[in-house]
Parts: C-alpha cells; structure tokens; sequence
C-alpha cells in the first residue's frame, strides 16, 4: 500500500469511534467464522457419502463390489449400512481425527499402492487389520450406531448365538471380535480376536 492510501486509510478510520470499528471487526469476523463453519460442515457431509466413498476404482471394484448384496446392504427391513456408517465415528470430535487419518489414505491413492486387483489383494490383510485394531479400541463403537446390547431380543436369537453373546461379553469381547468378513470378503491371516488392540496400533 502506498503511503497516500495509509493515510487517507487512517482519516477515515479516525472519524469513527472504536466502539463502532470493534462492532463492524466482529460482525466480518462472524461472517467469516459462519463462512469457514459452513464450508466446513458441508464438506464433512459431502466425504461421508456412499457416492464419495465409491468415487475411486479401487474402493467400488473391491470392497464395495463385496458389500452389495450383503445384510448390512439389502435386508427385510430396507435399513442400510452405508461405508460412513461403519468406518466413520458419528461424534464430531472422533469424526474429525478420522477424516484427518483419512486424508494420509490419499497419499496411497496418489501413489497408486492398491490400484490394482493384485495389489488390493497382497495389501488387504494390512488394511482390515488396521480397522480391527480401531474397532477394537473402540469397542465397536461404529457398530453400535446401530447395534446395541440393551436392544438386542434375547427371544429372537438362537440358543447358539444367545450363548455366544453371554460367553463374549463374560470375556470382554467386542462385536468386531467375532462378527467380521461380514460385509467384506475375510482376509487370510489371523482374525481380531487374536490380535491385541495395544500391539497393533
């Protein structure tokens, strides 16, 4: 700026009382702050769609390939389990570290370290282990969006799965423990009960 507008700059903004400049400094830093919030909140939105999650080959030809047809897809009650829906935390703060931990995903993607069905497959094993050690840290938090102990009908389920149920929870298991390969096809190696949350981070 050149010394001529500094002044005329300074005229103008010595007319007026500091209590008017402060008032006018906060309503453009409300306008900003409502600005940047939106576009905050509308690009959350936007990255936990299906349609966002399925934007790349390597997700739609893999694991969302896997997922069509499966129960968490299609059922009888029509009530579906989208991608954000298992493997994004619905609270705000745990949702904003998970899409800061997505974002180094992209770097893979730059790269192209899974674009490919051969490499998708030599890294699976990697991949769903990462999101086992999270669930597990969790507790299975994302399942139980959905799921919930206080709602599940002891009368609807088998003699089987009602001791299961009893036996996991006396163990301190937790629904990623036995419930997994369900929407994705199982990777060979060990599963998550036999993982430690601790070691694996």
């Amino acid at each position: 700026m050149s010394s001529k507008l500094l002044d005329r700059l300074r005229t103008r903004l010595g007319r007026h009382a500091p209590l008017k400049l402060a008032v006018v400094a906060a309503l453009i830093g409300l306008f900003v702050g409502a600005f940047g919030f939106a576009g905050t909140a509308a690009g959350l939105a936007w990255t936990n769609t299906e349609a966002f999650c399925t934007g790349c080959h390597e997700m739609k030809d893999n694991v969302y390939a896997e997922y069509k047809g499966t129960i968490h897809d299609s059922n009888r009650s029509g009530v579906r389990a989208t991608c954000p829906d298992c493997h994004v935390p619905h609270e705000i703060g745990p949702k904003l570290v998970r899409k800061v931990h997505a974002t180094w995903e992209l770097y893979g993607a730059i790269v192209g370290k899974i674009d490919t069905k051969e490499k998708f497959e030599a890294h699976r094993y990697e991949m769903a282990k990462h999101v086992w050690v999270q669930m597990k840290a969790t507790d299975s938090r994302e399942c139980r969006n959905c799921h919930s102990r206080e709602g599940m009908s002891k009368d609807l389920q088998s003699a089987k799965a009602q001791a299961r149920h009893a036996k996991g929870l006396a163990e301190g298991k937790t629904c990623i423990d036995c419930h997994f390969g369900i929407a994705h096809k199982e990777p060979d190696g060990p599963g998550p009960q036999e993982m430690s949350t601790v070691a694996n981070k």
